[in-house]
């Protein structure tokens, strides 16, 4: 028999939901919202109480805002397109009700983000479906070069000081590293996943800054905001360091003939965001999320819903095989990736999601501190 005393909270329950909830006061100003809203705003409950709804959220059918702005009625409708402040354009489901017993004007608001969802969800057979189909010809043209370029770093090492040696061990722990992913990739197959298990997230980072600079020692910094209490993720250090070094690098580049150049990278625990319906229809939370910002003038808005498509690139020499390498990468550790721009504040964003090595209790108000 359920132990109704036991049971969670009706907070707890709400925060444990990954849909987002918004309670309304009248006027249509916030009053509260669990962390899968805080997550869908990109702002914390403390910044988002007060603030007014349509402020933040403007609907592309200025009828759909009437509709929530009558508090009395019921609404509920699919696939709206919404403007989020900062954020850009989204597809939503939203419902919105009166709060029972309560004050006229205060609404109950659920928001159910499809564009999320689309970015989240399995995506097999789509033209974004990146698998390299001459894995020979991959191998051959890139592991002779490095093959190369080992020898050269161990010869160079025999005649450098102890302090250069560390540049010369980085170039050959780098080739193996390169040269090891390739072997993966010749084995791999849809039905083969690259091998995952416990990672320190914020060890592949360094490796891959580390790599980074030494490469460019005079490229754009890349400033580090890690929350050094972060658990271990399910992942493949290599594969990391490979996502890692593919969007810092491209972050590096197009901020390099700038001003003010700002790379940051980014770590903390995401809460409400959850991979459905995988490994038997298994759901899978992707708390930690990884953010790789920059200043850079964005991607063209044309080319935005495209460009972890093979052969898309904005380069003029470039492949367009990058990105669609990291979405790969990062699949095959049932993680996710997303990209966004914020005109607002001239930021772009690359968010990787990933799931825990082991899952975790972690206390609420740790949760919404690092929303």
């Amino acid at each position: 028999m359920l132990d109704i005393a036991a049971a969670p909270d009706a907070f707890r329950q709400l925060a444990s939901l990954p849909l987002a909830v918004v309670l309304l006061e009248p006027g249509l100003r916030i009053a509260s919202a669990n962390p899968a809203a805080e997550q869908f705003f990109g702002q914390s409950l403390r910044r988002l109480a007060g603030k007014r709804l349509l402020d933040l959220l403007r609907f592309d059918d200025a009828r759909m805002a009437e509709r929530i702005a009558d508090s009395e009625t019921p609404v509920s409708a699919r696939e709206i397109g919404v403007t989020l402040k900062g954020r850009g354009p989204r597809r939503i489901d939203v419902a919105a009700s009166p709060v029972i017993d309560a004050t006229a004007g205060w609404q109950l608001l659920t928001i159910n983000d499809n564009s999320a969802a689309e970015a989240l969800g399995d995506d097999s057979g789509a033209p974004g479906n990146f698998a390299l189909r001459a894995p020979e010809i991959l191998a051959h043209e890139i592991k002779n070069p490095l093959a190369g370029i080992r020898g050269a770093a161990q010869l160079l090492a025999r005649n450098v000081s102890q302090a250069d040696r560390a540049l010369t061990d980085l170039i050959t722990d780098e080739v193996d590293r390169v040269a090891k992913l390739i072997d993966q990739m010749q084995t791999l197959s849809r039905r083969t996943n690259t091998p995952v298990g416990p990672c320190n997230l914020h060890e592949a980072a360094r490796r891959a800054i580390a790599v980074l600079d030494a490469a460019d020692r005079f490229g754009p910094r890349v400033a580090e905001e890690f929350d050094p209490s972060l658990p271990e993720v399910l992942g493949n250090g290599d594969a990391l360091v490979q996502v890692l070094i593919n969007l810092l690098s491209n972050a590096r580049e197009v901020c390099t003939d700038l001003d003010n150049p700002i790379v940051v990278l980014r770590t903390r625990f995401a809460s409400g965001l959850q991979l459905h319906a995988i490994d038997g229809g298994k759901s899978v939370r992707l708390p930690i999320e990884l953010r790789v910002s920059d200043n850079g003038p964005g991607v063209d808005p044309a080319m935005r819903e495209h460009i972890f498509e093979p052969f898309v690139t904005t380069k003029k020499t470039g492949q367009g095989l990058g990105l669609p390498l990291v979405r790969k990468l990062v699949r095959e550790m049932n993680g996710r990736i997303t990209h966004e721009r914020d005109e607002e504040r001239g930021l772009t964003h690359f968010r990787v999601h990933l799931p825990l090595a082991q899952e975790a209790r972690l206390p609420a108000a740790r949760r919404r501190a690092a929303s």
